[in-house]
């Protein structure tokens, strides 16, 4: 079926690479991990108190994945014992409006959302039902 409107010319086009990063970046655990570095630089158990429902192995690869994608820095600190630190990149730090913006914007559609959910599941429950 030939598509009916013509693509615009202004936007990006979604390619396989969009796709991949934000998978990377705007994972479940990512954009809990960037909000908690936005509002301060914190050690790896001080992220797993702010987040406590993420596994340490989950933690570690979300931490893994935001440093090799440039959003978040490891950084040796000098006390002893010596202990890392994560703290927001400029790359990761770009992100928080637009991470901002996603949170308002669903914020402001959950009750609508809710209510499709709703009538979507109604309805599949009575087309379900034997006549």
């Amino acid at each position: 079926m030939p598509e009916t409107t013509a693509p615009r010319s202004n936007s990006p086009q979604l390619t396989e690479q969009h796709r991949d990063l934000l998978d990377q970046v705007l994972d479940k655990w990512s954009l809990q991990i960037l909000d908690a570095l936005c509002a301060q630089p914190l050690r790896f158990n001080e992220l797993r108190r702010a987040i406590p429902v993420v596994t340490q192995k989950s933690l570690t690869t979300a931490l893994r994945r935001l440093e090799r994608n440039g959003m978040v820095e490891r950084v040796l600190t000098s006390t002893r014992p010596i202990a890392v630190e994560y703290r927001i990149a400029p790359l990761g730090k770009s992100l928080q409006d637009l991470i901002d913006a996603l949170l308002h914007w669903s914020t402001a559609t959950l009750p609508d959302v809710e209510r499709a959910r709703a009538h979507f599941d109604d309805r599949i429950r009575t087309e379900e039902m034997p006549s």
